[in-house]
């Protein structure tokens, strides 16, 4: 298989980082220490590449139309400039992957997609949008994506854009500039804490991480992999498609099927499983596990009844949470068990550990 890299791959070899393989592309998983990047976001600001990530983009008359068509949202009814958290699903109401959708402009949207899902859901999209007066453009051909999050992006961010950041709201993009440069600027992010998104065209990402980077430092900014935003995203009870959400997972049992809107006009892929799924009371459902003792829970390790060997569930994402300071874990167990505060243990290789049902998110920043 032919690997992906992102434009800013001589920065990341420059800057030591640690490789690892992702949905085809070659990611710096980190840079020095996963504790050491997490804690820099929460409490300062840490620089991201998501480059992989997927960027579509549908232009024309009825591209609202088609998106409504092909997604669980009500996108043709989102106001420019505003973003919208949805998923594309199957006939049978499986998430075929969660996106972010954002209204650029009057007959202009971009999807976000998952790296591991770009090419289904752009194939979809592409198919559905036949007929719509909507055409597709793969923009991960053309862009990078530059995230910066923690207590101090705004501060940062401010610095550099020739627009002020602070008046833009969460799941928000402008466009704007840079050193000269055209970006798009989101205040969006993956990780509980406030933060921004930019876009930018690949022969300007280099520079731009430079100057960010140059910018940032005084204020605390530091490079930061994929692996802590996987345990800042935990902690933020944020899903991740291949853990949480997959095909066969609906999002009524995600805890998200208030973004299924049945009260658009119109049939959309999915919608008569769905509103079927909607009446029937779910048998999973995801909820939050707190540990007491030291060893982490990982992605499918069975959950069991408190004191038996009765597997009433299966993790789906589990990590030391440096922010709590203990092992924490989101599971799917069976609804009669997720109730907050239930007891529950998780048979981690072999060993039974105890485990509490606790309220998600995990971590919830200060406003």
């Amino acid at each position: 298989m032919t690997r992906l890299e992102s434009p800013l791959i001589d920065t990341h070899r420059r800057l030591g980082a640690v490789f690892t393989d992702f949905a085809a592309w070659t990611m710096p998983v980190r840079y020095t220490s996963d504790r050491d990047e997490h804690h820099a976001v929460r409490r300062r600001a840490g620089i991201f590449d998501l480059s992989h990530m997927g960027q579509i983009a549908l232009e024309g008359p009825g591209a609202g139309d088609a998106l409504d068509a092909a997604l669980v949202g009500w996108i043709s009814k989102l106001e420019v400039g505003k973003a919208k958290y949805t998923m594309m699903c199957n006939q049978e109401g499986g998430v075929i992957d969660d996106l972010v959708v954002y209204r650029t402009d009057d007959e202009q949207f971009l999807v976000v997609a998952n790296a591991s899902n770009h090419s289904e859901v752009l194939g979809r999209l592409v198919k559905g949008s036949v007929g719509f007066g909507a055409t597709v453009v793969n923009c991960s051909e053309t862009d990078a994506l530059i995230a910066v999050q923690g207590p101090e992006a705004l501060g940062i961010l401010e610095q550099v854009a020739q627009v002020r950041l602070a008046p833009l709201k969460y799941y928000a993009i402008l466009q704007t500039h840079i050193d000269q440069q055209p970006v798009r600027i989101a205040r969006t992010g993956y990780t509980g804490e406030d933060g921004f998104e930019i876009y930018v065209p690949k022969p300007a990402a280099g520079a731009l991480w430079e100057t960010l980077t140059a910018v940032g430092a005084p204020c605390g900014l530091r490079p930061a992999g994929l692996a802590c935003r996987d345990t800042l995203r935990l902690e933020a009870g944020m899903p991740l498609y291949g853990n949480e959400l997959d095909l066969g997972t609906t999002p009524f049992a995600a805890g998200l099927g208030r973004i299924v809107a049945f009260d658009k006009p119109g049939d959309f892929v999915g919608r008569e499983a769905l509103a079927s799924l909607a009446q029937q009371p779910a048998e999973r459902t995801l909820v939050g596990l707190e540990f007491d003792g030291r060893r982490v829970p990982r992605s499918g390790h069975p959950v069991l009844a408190r004191g038996t060997d009765e597997e009433v569930g299966r993790v789906t994402s589990g990590a030391p949470s440096p922010t709590l300071g203990r092992p924490i874990a989101m599971a799917y167990v069976d609804t009669r068990f997720a109730v907050v505060g239930s007891e529950l243990s998780v048979d981690i290789r072999g060993r039974s550990e105890p485990a509490q049902i606790v309220a998600l998110p995990f971590y919830r920043r200060k406003r």
